[in-house]
């Protein structure tokens, strides 16, 4: 999967990510050089375009396809833009409903619960939706929309056991990744997003991004279990 759609300003501004959208011959020769190379699917990721000026997704979409991309996500916001402001998915709607395009189309943008992704998938086409910010600190939205497409049905956010048994093993993972200390402390922006909506637990959160080894943070999420099983 290439990505097409960095903004971050040390990737874009050096060509690379979002950057290479303000040269397409080369984009599609480097995505054309990809496919030949490898022997799985290549797909892409990418973003509308260098900013509203230069918003040419239906060429880009048209190059990458050209050259056997066989799928394109779709970020409806420019580089310009960055996180900001709405995701236009009305260009991404443009795109799958084009003749020309045959390949899938993803679309990716703003889709943070069953209801709207669902919807947005109906309303633009869209052969599937890629989610992203709304995933970090909460993989259950995966699940949610599975069975709210599935079903029509919502299903109930996750128990405080489910939160708990996952932050212990996202925490066990990044200090297997990166080592105790950095794991630590890269965990510590995630814990508002794990517990977000769990109430009669800020005292454990304020704990829990200030505890410097595993076995303290371990020690609060077996007592924050505790005491929930125990009604306090």
């Amino acid at each position: 999967d290439i990505n097409y759609g960095c903004p971050v300003k040390q990737v874009a501004c050096k060509g690379a990510g979002a950057g290479i959208l303000l040269d397409l011959p080369k984009m599609q020769a480097m995505a054309a050089e990809i496919v030949k190379q490898v022997s799985i699917p290549v797909t892409v990721k990418t973003r509308l375009g260098w900013d509203h000026q230069s918003i040419k997704i239906l060429e880009v979409v048209q190059r990458l396809q050209d050259v056997g991309v066989q799928a394109v996500t779709i970020h409806g916001r420019t580089r310009q833009q960055m996180y900001k402001g709405l995701a236009d998915w009305s260009y991404i709607g443009a795109v799958k409903a084009d003749p020309s395009i045959h390949i899938p189309i993803f679309g990716n943008g703003d889709i943070d619960s069953p209801t709207k992704a669902v919807a947005y998938k109906d309303k633009y086409g869209v052969d599937g939706i890629m989610i992203g910010r709304a995933s970090i600190g909460y993989p259950w939205i995966f699940r949610e929309i599975k069975h709210y497409h599935a079903t029509g049905n919502l299903l109930p956010p996750p128990t405080l056991a489910e939160r708990i048994e996952t932050v212990k093993k996202h925490l066990t993972h990044a200090i297997e990744w990166k080592g105790e200390r950095t794991g630590i402390l890269e965990m510590r922006r995630h814990y508002a997003n794990y517990f977000r909506g769990v109430t009669g637990i800020k005292q454990y959160r304020s704990n829990l991004v200030t505890a410097n080894d595993c076995k303290t943070i371990g020690d609060l999420l077996d007592e924050m279990m505790q005491k929930r099983s125990d009604g306090d």
